[in-house]
């Protein structure tokens, strides 16, 4: 076992105040802005995940959360890295047995609620797009039945955190090819006034043009006017040079 103390106290002997004061820039952690009063080591993302790979599956979920609750970005970052890990490890196998398959299925269970009970920890665009579509996509997919109003829900939050979440999800759903829940929420979040949700609507249909270009097609067609530019922007970027131009004269 590894106690949340021991990981946080090697995090502060990584400590790099010249790239701390980068990262505070780069995250917006200025008065008045989206990550405002975050605090950062200075640790770069490969750094931390050799944390992570050395102590996954060696800290218990009442250590991770002492991670979650700590001020330091980098700590909170690996503290939701290691949960991914943990939902990793509970994905059924072919070689799984049935009770095997019933006790993964409780464990993930288990992960996708802690997750959901510390969201708000997520408090930067970096935490959630590196969890939420690794813990909650596969928790709902592999799960007989998750009804996906907890989903929807975090899409009328009043927390921006939250609502990136609800829609950063949906990644793991599109990667499978379902589109329906992306495309709600895309609607309930079209007339949100943050930059981090154009950007995030207009990622994931974007990766759904990838994959069926008559869906994203089809929501342009019914959207185009209501869309945030940065949300249509990103949405037509890997279409050719000609379409991308009739998209944004529309």
């Amino acid at each position: 076992m590894i106690h949340a103390t021991e990981i946080e106290t090697r995090l502060l002997k990584m400590q790099d105040e010249k790239q701390a004061n980068h990262l505070m820039r780069f995250f917006k952690t200025g008065k008045g802005e989206y990550g405002e009063g975050d605090r950062f080591l200075g640790i770069k993302v490969p750094r931390t995940r050799e944390i992570v790979k050395e102590a996954k599956f060696l800290v218990p979920l009442n250590e991770i959360e002492k991670l979650l609750d700590s001020p330091w970005h980098e700590v909170r970052l690996t503290g939701f890295l290691l949960l991914v890990e943990e939902m990793k490890a509970q994905l059924p196998k072919k070689k799984d047995s049935v009770l095997s398959l019933r006790a993964k299925g409780e464990k993930r269970k288990e992960i996708a609620e802690f997750y959901l009970r510390h969201a708000r920890k997520a408090n930067n665009w970096d935490l959630v797009d590196l969890s939420c579509e690794f813990i909650l996509g596969p928790y709902i997919r592999f799960a007989d039945y998750v009804p996906l109003d907890f989903l929807y829900s975090m899409a009328k939050s009043d927390n921006l955190w939250e609502q990136r979440i609800s829609i950063v999800t949906t990644l793991d759903f599109i990667r499978h090819d379902v589109f329906s829940p992306t495309l709600r929420i895309c609607d309930m979040l079209m007339a949100h006034q943050h930059d981090l949700i154009h950007k995030a609507t207009g990622w994931m249909l974007r990766e759904i043009g990838k994959r069926e270009p008559d869906v994203l097609i089809d929501f342009l067609e019914r959207n185009y006017a209501d869309m945030p530019r940065t949300t249509l922007r990103y949405a037509i970027e890997k279409m050719d040079a000609k379409e991308r131009l009739y998209w944004l004269k529309r």
